[in-house]
C-alpha cells in the first residue's frame, strides 16, 4: 500500500536512505522554500504552482525526479550519476551534490513559470 504522508513513507524507507532521504528534503526546500509537501505515485513530492520533483528513497541509491526537461538540460553534469530520461540516482555512499540538485530544482521553476 502506498504511503499517504511523508510520516508513513519514511516509516518504510530503508533505514541507510533516512539520512540522505532528510538531507534532500532540505536542499528541495531551499531551493523551493514556498513548497507543500504532498505524496504522487507513492514518494515525496514537492510542489509549488505546476512545478514539482520527486524523490525516493532505495537500499542503495536516491531517486531524484525533476522532469526530463531538467534531467537533459544538466546530462553534463550527470555523467558520474546513473540517470534516464526521467529519473537520477544519488548514491547512498557518496556526498549528494547539493548545489546541482538546488539548481536543478530552481531550473523545474523556472520550467513551470514559462508554462
Amino acid at each position: 500500500m502506498a504511503a499517504k504522508t511523508f510520516e508513513q513513507y519514511m516509516a518504510d524507507c530503508p533505514k541507510g536512505a533516512l539520512p540522505k532521504m532528510a538531507e534532500m528534503r532540505a536542499l528541495i526546500l531551499e531551493a523551493m522554500p514556498e513548497a507543500d509537501e504532498v505524496m504522487k505515485y507513492g514518494i515525496p513530492t514537492m510542489m509549488h504552482g505546476k512545478a514539482a520533483v520527486h524523490y525516493a528513497g532505495y537500499k542503495t541509491h536516491i531517486g531524484f525526479y525533476p522532469t526530463p526537461e531538467v534531467i537533459q538540460h544538466f546530462q553534463n553534469e550527470l555523467s558520474s550519476f546513473k540517470w534516464a530520461k526521467g529519473s537520477i540516482q544519488f548514491p547512498l555512499d557518496t556526498p549528494l551534490p547539493a548545489s546541482l540538485i538546488k539548481r536543478m530544482v530552481e531550473y523545474r521553476l523556472e520550467l513551470s513559470a514559462n508554462d
